[in-house]
Parts: structure tokens; C-alpha cells; sequence
């Protein structure tokens, strides 16, 4: 009678620490999936890219694509990246025959990245 007593409560105990670990994998899965939301959506809120066309880029832009560094070289796309509090900047798609780049200038044309 005791053993069977003794096996009812192991078997119980069992029960009961399999349930709490289902429980907290679940719980940790929701909060994992909570977190990766939150980082997706602070990313695209920080950083905002506007087309801009190439004709329309500051003088100071189309100085340095004209310029020695750039000599050959053609912009096929530009935008106006604004992140968070940091100074906007333009990025470029630049093209020279077969070859591609990306470029990242300031309003006065200076490279910031």
C-alpha cells in the first residue's frame, strides 16, 4: 500500500513539473516573439528613405559626381535617408559599364559613409 501510495505521489510531482515546463517554454516563445515585433518595428520607424530624382540632388552632390572621383560613373537612383536624430544624408546608386556601387554623401557632396 505504501509503494502504492509513494508512486501515485511521484507520478503526480511528475505531472505537475512537466506542466510548469510547457508552461514557461510557451511563456518564453510569446515573449521572444514580443521582442522580435518590437525590434522590426523601432528598425523601419528610424530610418526613412525618400526617392529623390538624380536631377534634383543638391549642388554640392552633383559637384562631386561630376568631379575626378566619379569621373565615368552615372546615378541611377538616389535617395534622402533621414535616421532618427542623425544628419540626413543621400545614398546613391551609381553605375559605370558593368560595375555597381553605393554611395553615401552629405548635402555638400562630402562621403559619410
Amino acid at each position: 500500500m505504501k509503494k502504492l501510495i509513494v508512486s501515485a505521489f511521484a507520478l503526480g510531482l511528475i505531472s505537475f513539473a512537466s506542466v510548469q515546463a510547457t508552461a514557461q517554454t510557451a511563456e518564453s516563445a510569446q515573449t521572444e516573439t514580443k521582442q522580435e515585433t518590437t525590434t522590426k518595428t523601432t528598425t523601419t520607424s528610424k530610418e526613412d528613405k525618400v526617392a529623390v530624382k538624380p536631377e534634383d540632388l543638391p549642388e554640392g552632390i552633383k559637384k562631386t559626381i561630376k568631379g575626378e572621383e566619379f569621373s565615368g560613373w552615372t546615378v541611377k537612383k538616389a535617395f534622402l535617408v533621414k535616421e532618427g536624430d542623425k544628419t540626413p544624408y543621400y545614398e546613391l546608386q551609381v553605375a559605370k559599364g558593368g560595375e555597381s556601387a553605393r554611395v553615401k554623401l552629405d548635402k555638400d557632396g562630402n562621403n559619410v559613409g
